[in-house]
């Protein structure tokens, strides 16, 4: 079996609960951890979204999420954490994330990503099929290379992984707020209402803070 078709049924597994409708969902608009993640941003809320670039929901999702982030108060901390789940092509795209964002050249470059999964098939998963995409772009090539091959992408990717596991992700975009909770669309029927039940939950931790 091919390693696209792998990531295929790899990917079509990781989101498969978020596409479930909601109607066969818990009434609930959001999930309360058993146990609370400790938050990584001290003295403020933090708001973390879960994703992959193989991920269509997460393509559509983001937009709306770019918009909403621009709003965001002083006390809210935002960070995107790319899902993993075992499969090494998302732990490849995750590197690309992690590249990217540390060598400061991940803006105007995420739609470019998911496009270059979803629509163009390209093998981004590993340095030589990175290079080869970003070669002809406006960014400083061997700058990203440097930054996927070192030791602090690789911890970061790790550390994903663990705070996923953590949150216990199951499918993606998930959103978690203040360490407390989770909610995606699977429960709250649209990317638009999940904005709008986590703003409610920034509220709520605010108000228990």
């Amino acid at each position: 079996m091919n390693r696209r078709r792998i990531f295929l049924q790899g990917t079509a597994a990781a989101f498969a609960l978020s596409a479930v409708p909601p109607s066969l969902m818990a009434a609930e608009r959001y999930q309360r951890l058993k146990v609370p993640v400790p938050q990584e941003a001290e003295g403020r809320i933090e708001v973390i979204e879960f994703f992959h670039y193989g991920c269509p929901h997460c393509r559509n999702f983001h937009p709306l999420l770019q918009a909403w982030k621009k709003k965001l108060p002083e006390d809210v901390a935002f960070r995107a954490v790319p899902a993993i789940w075992g499969n090494e092509q998302l732990r490849g795209l995750a590197r690309l994330y992690y590249a990217l964002e540390r060598s400061g050249t991940l803006e105007g470059l995420e739609n470019d990503i998911f496009k270059a999964v979803q629509d163009d098939k390209r093998p981004i998963f590993d340095a030589d099929g990175v290079r080869a995409w970003l070669e002809g772009r406006d960014v400083d090539v061997d700058l990203v290379m440097e930054t996927y091959e070192s030791f602090a992408v690789q911890g970061l990717v790790q550390r994903a992984d663990q705070i996923a596991r953590a949150y216990r992700i199951q499918g993606v975009p998930t959103m978690a707020v203040g360490g407390r909770y989770t909610t995606s669309a699977t429960l709250t029927g649209s990317h638009a209402a999940t904005l709008e039940v986590v703003d409610e939950l920034i509220a709520r931790v605010r108000g228990k803070a």
